[in-house]
């Protein structure tokens, strides 16, 4: 039987005691500790990239516009799936060709190779027109907006393209112009419907201003008449060869001297009436009709005169107006349309003061001012004025501040239209004496043709 071995303890290397082993497990454990921290902090930050590059991939697939990456030299590096169903090739297929032989013509090779070649491209890029080859060999028309692509420090290392077939924008122009078409159309209509209004609102009073030339023309063609069969009496005796004797007492009884005299006065007076509605039905005519937009030179005094013999003659009660002109006062525009604005105002002012608790007479005061640039026309009422959480609103479409039923909205946001259209603007304030105060102001032009 074999001696038995009896194992000692092994000794501990000279010089390094217990202490000094303790301290290296333990560091030992802790380096340990570390890589596996370290470990489980990679498989995190592996699985953000990754879920990064799935965002980024559902964001080039979900692109409609085609996209290109590229390199300074031209050699593809990224594509899109929009890309790819247009030329109809694969995206390892496509990684690594060069863009040029993607182009379908050598215009669209000599503009793309430009900007390749570009040294100094801005960041914004820059947008040409391509031509692709489509993935039936046919030509597809692009629009390419070119951006160069750098490093954190700056340097260039390609260029992205980004780019829409033309077809697809020409489309969109084109139904952006329907739309912008059957705007105009509609804001017509609008106008016109405002303006018709308007015109409701002063049919009594002009009847009643075409009621005055009209009777006084019938009363003069009444008398005409009666004087024509006179005259016809005595013209038939002088045919039937009478003695002087008795066409001297014809004529006395007949009055044919004082028939003669008036004759002139009445032709006259006839005349002068007939013009007179003449021109207060082309007024009308030239104001209802639909406006042609038609500009030339305009006197805002004429307009505001105009407007006030309207309205105040479609006004069942009194109207004050302090009318104050300022002679010249030329602005260029469309008289229907500026006769309408300035008409609405004046009809709102007596309207407001109409509606005040109590009631009062309406009172406005309408002053022009020329000035070097820009004439100014302000009509203030006596009316309540505007609440002040209002005014911000007074020119929205459909807004009113009139009892139901006794105003659409529409006139004061269609006059605010059409002074911004003339390059003008109009304002609204309530004026320190009382009332509101409304003020156009449009540019000035000389008198000279």
């Amino acid at each position: 039987m074999p001696p038995r071995r009896t194992e000692r303890p092994r000794a501990a290397p000279h010089g390094v005691d217990d202490a000094t082993w303790l301290d290296v497990i333990q560091k030992m454990d802790e380096v340990y500790s570390q890589l596996v921290q370290d470990e489980v902090e990679l498989e995190k930050k592996n699985e953000e990239l990754e879920q990064s590059q799935q965002f980024i991939f559902s964001i080039l697939s979900a692109m409609s516009d085609v996209l290109l990456v590229c390199t300074e030299k031209g050699e593809i590096e990224e594509t899109n799936a929009a890309l790819c169903e247009l030329v109809g090739r694969s995206d390892a297929d496509l990684r690594g060709t060069s863009l040029l032989a993607l182009l379908a013509d050598a215009g669209s090779i000599a503009r793309a190779h430009a900007v390749l070649m570009n040294a100094s491209p801005t960041r914004r890029g820059e947008t040409i027109e391509l031509n692709l080859f489509a993935a039936d060999g046919s030509s597809v028309p692009v629009d390419a907006n070119c951006t160069p692509r750098a490093t954190p420090s700056g340097r260039r290392v390609g260029t992205v393209f980004v780019a829409r077939p033309t077809a697809e924008l020409r489309r969109a122009y084109q139904e952006l112009r329907s739309a912008h078409e059957a705007l105009k159309q509609t804001q017509q209509q609008l106008l016109h419907s405002e303006k018709m209004a308007s015109l409701g609102r002063l049919v009594a009073g002009v009847a009643h201003e075409l009621n005055n030339p009209i009777s006084f023309v019938l009363g003069n063609v009444h008398a005409l008449s009666r004087y024509s069969d006179k005259l016809r009496t005595y013209m038939a005796a002088v045919h039937e060869d009478k003695d002087p004797q008795a066409l001297l007492e014809l004529r006395t009884r007949l009055r044919i001297e004082h028939l003669l005299d008036d004759l002139p006065s009445l032709i006259e007076g006839t005349l002068e009436g007939a013009q007179r509605t003449a021109a207060i039905v082309n007024g009308l005519k030239r104001f209802s009709a639909m406006d042609p937009e038609e500009r030339k030179r305009v006197d805002l005094n004429d307009v505001a005169e105009r407007a006030i013999l309207w309205v105040s003659k479609g006004t069942s009660q009194p109207l004050k107006v302090d009318w104050q002109p300022a002679s010249p006062c030329l602005v260029e525009g469309s008289l229907g349309q500026l006769q309408q604005v300035v008409m609405n105002l004046i009809q709102n002012a007596v309207d407001a003061a109409s509606t005040a608790q109590p009631p009062r007479a309406p009172h406005l005061w309408i002053h022009a001012r020329a000035g070097a640039t820009n004439n100014l026309l302000s009509v203030r009422d006596n009316g309540p004025g505007i609440a002040p959480e209002l005014l911000s609103r007074i020119f929205d479409p459909f807004f009113t501040t009139k009892p139901v039923g006794k105003g659409t909205g529409l006139g004061l946001s269609i006059s605010y239209g059409i002074i911004e259209q003339h390059g003008g603007t109009l304002r609204v304030r309530n004026h320190p004496e009382g009332g509101a105060e409304f003020t156009v102001e449009l540019p000035a032009v000389n008198g000279a043709s």
